[in-house]
């Protein structure tokens, strides 16, 4: 997946993750290092709607195939997102990328 996204940061692939409870997903962040502004988690359903359900103060019914959901929080540390909340930034589906793309997204295919 990094290669088609030309991503050159640190990636790690934890297969014991795969399908697991999203309170794990959650523990698995907590336990990040500081250094890292921002995590890519990819997943499958249920696990990614319950987490993003469990990690924002806002409901999401479900995250479709190929959806992306940004979550910002007010944090020093990782290990903040335990006590606190984080806010929905965007939440696309599939089908609104023709219509939308977030500026992160829209500023590496300007590259």
């Amino acid at each position: 997946m990094g290669n088609k996204l030309e991503f050159k940061g640190p990636r790690q692939y934890l297969q014991e993750l795969y399908l697991t409870r999203p309170e794990i997903l959650k523990d698995t962040l907590i336990m990040q290092e500081n250094q890292y502004n921002s995590i890519l988690v990819v997943g499958h359903n249920p696990q990614i709607t319950d987490l993003v359900n469990m990690l924002t103060r806002e409901h999401v019914s479900k995250v479709p195939t190929l959806g992306v959901v940004a979550i910002n929080f007010d944090i020093e540390h990782w290990s903040d997102i335990a006590e606190t909340k984080g806010e929905i930034d965007f939440f696309i589906s599939p089908n609104q990328f023709k219509y939308y793309i977030p500026n992160a997204i829209r500023n590496i295919l300007d590259k």
